[in-house]
């Protein structure tokens, strides 16, 4: 299935350090023709860190998907009953949205997106990057896993010598595991044997 047309939600949430592997995701799927919706969590939009500032990452967000960031609850509320995207993707999905998520939590921008998508029976995408999903997150991560019409991005231990229980999906396989979702399929392997990353 190609992505021509396909309206496509793109929500950042806050592991900072994992931005710059997500720009290039974002960008492939434009150049497949896809039309991206930006939404960024609350931590996203107001937190500075080393990474960058809240303001200025907004705004590249908003420059490469060419239309303005939904960046409140307010703002992501109409996508439920407009029933406006195909697919939603969270990338990076960190431990509190998973959590959150696995728990009917909607509390910010992006959990109110999918809240939304579910709604509608649409697929979700989590592409995640979290420190405790071999922790006290391991049993959300298992209920969204079970969870109908929710897609993971193939992930894997990216430091078990220094972070064991930290897992991040890999990034560049964001497009062909859209591509399934579209299809109401799940890409394999879900659990992938991943190259060491450096501690950020």
């Amino acid at each position: 299935m190609g992505l021509t047309a396909k309206r496509i939600g793109f929500a950042l949430t806050g592991s900072h350090c994992t931005y710059q592997e997500i720009w290039p995701q974002v960008q492939k799927l434009k150049e497949a023709g896809a039309e991206i919706y930006p939404i960024v969590s609350r931590s996203v939009a107001e937190t500075d860190t080393r990474f960058g500032s809240g303001a200025e990452i907004v705004a590249f967000f908003a420059e490469l998907a060419g239309r303005p960031v939904i960046s409140t609850i307010a703002e992501a509320e109409p996508l439920g009953p407009q029933a406006l995207l195909d697919v939603l993707v969270i990338a990076p999905c960190t431990g509190n949205t998973c959590a959150k998520l696995a728990n009917a939590v909607t509390d910010t921008p992006v959990l109110m997106a999918a809240k939304a998508q579910l709604r509608n029976g649409r697929p979700l995408v989590l592409a995640i990057s979290t420190n405790d999903a071999l922790g006290l997150n391991a049993k959300n991560l298992g209920v969204l896993l079970s969870t109908p019409r929710v897609f993971f991005v193939p992930f894997g231990q990216d430091n078990p010598e220094h972070k064991p229980r930290s897992v991040v999906a890999d990034m560049d396989l964001i497009v062909p595991t859209v591509e399934y979702a579209l299809q109401g399929r799940q890409i394999q392997p879900v659990l992938i044997e991943r190259k060491v990353r450096e501690v950020k």
